[in-house]
């Protein structure tokens, strides 16, 4: 067997170890996108491979080259089941990116057409969903379902951010994705940020003190405490 084949093995048989009894249903993977960057949402995909054994050289998406990722991410919306769910910036600043997190992975679950079983999640993270649930930290090196989701949770989140990069073309999102680049932080010091960046982030908030500073401590007055964010409950999905 060639390299590829024998690492989708490996994770196929977490899986396999980690999946419901026979006939009980099928099993989801649920990973994210986009928690590190200044701008952009969050994104997450669910996943529920029907056909793996035509995805040789699945991985943790942040092992892939990019030309890579996307040739898995056809394959995988090919021959299996998806779910995408996202938190925008707003619904970060408003939230925390944990809770927003969280929020987009439930979503992801509730847009998939058929519903799992059970959900092995990348990271130690729980869902408000009645379903059996595992936490697997660094879960998208260990199982196939997880990895496909980082993937197609990737991908989707750097197509996103292309097209944000055609309505705000001075930050460079098409090249960083919303990350802190040393790039995107001079546009950031020398444009201010734009509608789409996450202001609880504090290199957005001070850049946005220097262009706006009355408006901001208005704005960011209303954002929750790290206190109060710990009582905020992630809503039904939408």
């Amino acid at each position: 067997m060639s390299r590829k084949a024998l690492l989708l093995e490996k994770l196929r048989a977490f899986d396999r170890q980690e999946a419901p009894a026979v006939g009980e249903g099928w099993m989801a993977g649920v990973d994210e996108a986009g928690r590190g960057p200044l701008a952009g949402p969050v994104v997450a995909a669910a996943v529920i491979l029907v056909n793996p054994g035509t995805l040789a050289g699945i991985n943790d998406s942040k092992k892939l080259s990019a030309k890579r990722r996307e040739e898995l991410y056809v394959r995988i919306a090919r021959s299996g089941i998806v779910g995408i769910g996202f938190a925008d910036e707003k619904q970060i600043d408003e939230l925390n990116i944990y809770e927003a997190t969280r929020l987009a992975m439930k979503r992801a679950v509730l847009n998939l057409p058929h519903t799992p079983a059970s959900l092995l999640i990348d990271g130690p993270m729980r869902l408000d969903l009645e379903l059996e649930q595992k936490g697997i930290i660094h879960g998208d090196g260990k199982s196939a379902s997880i990895a496909a989701a980082s993937i197609v949770a990737k991908v989707f989140r750097d197509h996103w951010m292309r097209k944000l990069h055609g309505l705000y073309p001075v930050y460079g999102f098409y090249k960083h994705k919303g990350y802190g680049t040393a790039e995107h932080m001079r546009a950031l010091r020398e444009k201010g940020p734009s509608p789409v960046h996450r202001r609880s982030f504090a290199p957005v908030r001070e850049a946005a003190l220097i262009f706006h500073p009355a408006k901001e401590n208005e704005e960011m007055s209303a954002v929750p405490t790290a206190i109060n964010q710990k009582k905020i409950k992630v809503g039904a999905a939408s």
